[in-house]
């Protein structure tokens, strides 16, 4: 970068103030909450997050120096929870995905499928192209167990997200059919629970695992495969 666009060392200064000013702010936020989802201590942590990135990209377009912590920013983070505290009914949203490492593998897996269900009937070649074999196996079998076999059906695992949403009403008969994950309200998420390999490469930058951190993961691993019967196209 140029020496006429680089900020010059009292706009660093301030941006540094700035960030001072935001802790100030987010301790005292955080030592007046008034329960678990404080809006304003929610909204301090964002102007925290947004001071804390300003100073630090300032920092580097000047210095070449960048600041030991990052603060995540707003968008990984739930607003507060503004649902009702008894929920009369709930929705689960989930998302899996899957790459399709081998191909052939899943077309064996669903021509097995056909060929227990029909035999040599009208809808034998179902699974003879890749579309056709995952719409086969895929309603032959649950979502879960696909999860838990996915290799046997030549599928590699991507990232996975569970939502669990508090409604007043439960749904009408077929209201959100054609739109299922549309006009979700993030202010009524209960819970979520994410699995990506970008958490394992958290991992692998800190300290090695113990034996016991193995087992606590196994542990929460289990309890998110139990919270996870719901088939979304079911």
């Amino acid at each position: 970068m140029s020496d006429a666009v680089q900020p010059t060392a009292a706009e660093v200064r301030a941006a540094a103030e700035a960030v001072k000013t935001a802790l100030d702010r987010h301790l005292a936020a955080v030592e007046r909450r008034s329960g678990e989802d404080d809006p304003a201590v929610y909204e301090a942590f964002n102007q925290l997050a947004a001071a804390a990135e300003t100073y630090d990209e300032l920092l580097y377009d000047r210095y070449d120096e960048v600041t030991p912590f990052e603060i995540p920013g707003a968008e990984d983070a739930l607003p507060p929870y503004t649902g009702p505290e008894e929920p009369n009914a709930l929705s689960v949203l989930i998302r899996r995905d899957y790459a399709v490492a081998e191909p052939q593998r899943l077309l064996a897996q669903a021509q097995r499928v056909e060929a227990a269900d029909y035999g040599e009937g009208p809808d034998a070649d179902a699974a003879g192209t890749v579309h056709g074999a995952l719409s086969t196996l895929f309603g032959e079998f649950e979502p879960d167990e696909i999860a838990s076999r996915h290799k046997e059906f030549g599928l590699e695992e991507g990232d996975s997200t569970l939502w669990v949403i508090a409604s007043d009403d439960q749904a009408d008969p077929g209201e959100w059919l054609e739109a299922p994950f549309e006009g979700v309200d993030p202010q009524r998420v209960v819970c979520r629970f994410d699995v990506s390999t970008v958490f394992d490469d958290d991992l692998d930058d800190g300290e090695p695992e113990s034996d016991d951190d193995l087992e606590d993961e196994l542990d929460t691993d289990l309890d998110e495969d139990d919270l996870e019967p719901m088939d979304a196209d079911r």
